[in-house]
Parts: C-alpha cells; structure tokens; sequence
C-alpha cells in the first residue's frame, strides 16, 4: 500500500469511529466531542488537498512506505 492510500484508509477510519463514539444514537456513543474531532480530521484533508502536503504523509514515508507520485 503507498502512502496516499494509507492516509486515505486511516482517515475513513478515524472518521468512522468518531462519528460511532460522538452520535447519540449510536450504541457506541460516549461523548459528542468526540465530533469535534470529525471536523478536524476533515480541515486536515482540506488542507493537505490544498497544499499538496500531509505530515503523516511524510511519517509514513520515512518509515517506508513507498510514495505514489
């Protein structure tokens, strides 16, 4: 997997799960802040999509991970 794809997988992931522990509804629920974190997952796709750059892009890359240009 390179390093876009990985980004990609992690934040979806990370996304997902905030979503299930911040909405009251779900039966995961534990706190609506967890939300807040939502929003900062998405400005560091935002930005990372204007700037053409990712820090954990980088970490990844420099532990190994091949990078697709």
């Amino acid at each position: 997997m390179t390093t876009w794809q990985t980004v990609r997988v992690v934040a979806g992931a990370f996304i997902l799960l905030s979503l299930a522990l911040g909405i009251p509804g779900s039966p995961l629920f534990v706190n609506q802040w967890f939300l807040a974190f939502t929003a900062f997952v998405g400005v560091n796709l935002l930005q990372s999509g204007l700037t053409k750059w990712c820090l954990m892009e980088s970490i990844l890359a420099k532990l190994g991970l091949k990078r697709a240009d």
